[in-house]
């Protein structure tokens, strides 16, 4: 479905009001398990001009629009450099594998740039943002008893693990599955059925089983992340080395 849709994303870089640096492809399709039915998250960065920021009034730094194209949802948000720049030197995963997707609707030759940037901002403490995440979906499979928030958080869990041990942002599942030996056999099983169903049940699990093997691989991702040769933050030439290149953006869009 997305290969059919890719073609005609392209007049959405063209319909937005300022430039856009990138647009990525995020969420399940980006995560490797989509089902028929998902939506389509799209992801980016766009440069507001120099007069929006220097005069007193505050510009609106994140952009957010949600429409239908053939009966498929999409999403699109995208935030001004400035303040993605500044999310990237946060233990924040989300901006990392946006801009690093490799589903990618629109790029420039800065994205490249950006890209090239984003090793340096990687740190051990990413490790606690993927545990977030995953204990809040944990909650939500708790809760509702759906497929789709039980392979959000093994995701995020998976993900965390092999970026403290490789220093590689990678959030594809299948991915994952074949790269992370602590991984639970039966996660292809479970992409498979939520390729059929986007808000199915997680059918013919052992609730006691599967509790089992998320706190281990939680107990993993903390084992890893005090293994890490990742520094604990991102070092003063990351920081000016994204200054420069947000400016020279700016003030030569």
């Amino acid at each position: 479905m997305l290969d059919a849709l890719s073609l005609d994303l392209t007049s959405v870089v063209t319909e937005q009001p300022d430039p856009l640096l990138f647009a990525t492809v995020s969420g399940a399709h980006l995560y490797g398990f989509p089902s028929r039915d998902s939506d389509v998250d799209l992801r980016g960065v766009h440069v507001l001009p120099v007069e929006q920021l220097v005069g007193l009034r505050e510009p609106a730094e994140t952009r957010s629009r949600m429409w239908d194209r053939d009966g498929v949802e999409m999403d699109l948000v995208t935030h001004d450099l400035r303040k993605f720049a500044r999310l990237m030197l946060r233990r924040n995963g989300y901006v990392l594998e946006q801009l690093l997707s490799p589903l990618v609707i629109h790029t420039t030759a800065a994205h490249a740039e950006l890209v090239a940037l984003a090793p340096g901002v990687l740190t051990s403490n990413h490790a606690h943002h993927y545990l977030g995440f995953a204990n809040t979906q944990w909650r939500l499979y708790e809760r509702t008893g759906e497929l789709k928030p039980l392979l959000y958080a093994f995701r995020s869990l998976l993900s965390g693990v092999h970026l403290m041990r490789t220093g590689e942002v990678q959030a594809h599942l299948p991915t994952l599955l074949g790269e992370v030996p602590a991984a639970p056999g039966y996660l292809p099983e479970l992409i498979d059925a939520k390729a059929a169903a986007e808000h199915g049940p997680a059918a013919g699990l052992t609730e006691g089983t599967v509790r089992a093997d998320f706190e281990a691989l939680h107990e993993v991702l903390e084992a890893a992340r005090t293994a890490s040769d990742l520094p604990q933050e991102p070092g003063a030439y990351a920081y000016d080395a994204l200054h420069d290149f947000t400016v020279r953006v700016r003030l030569t869009r």
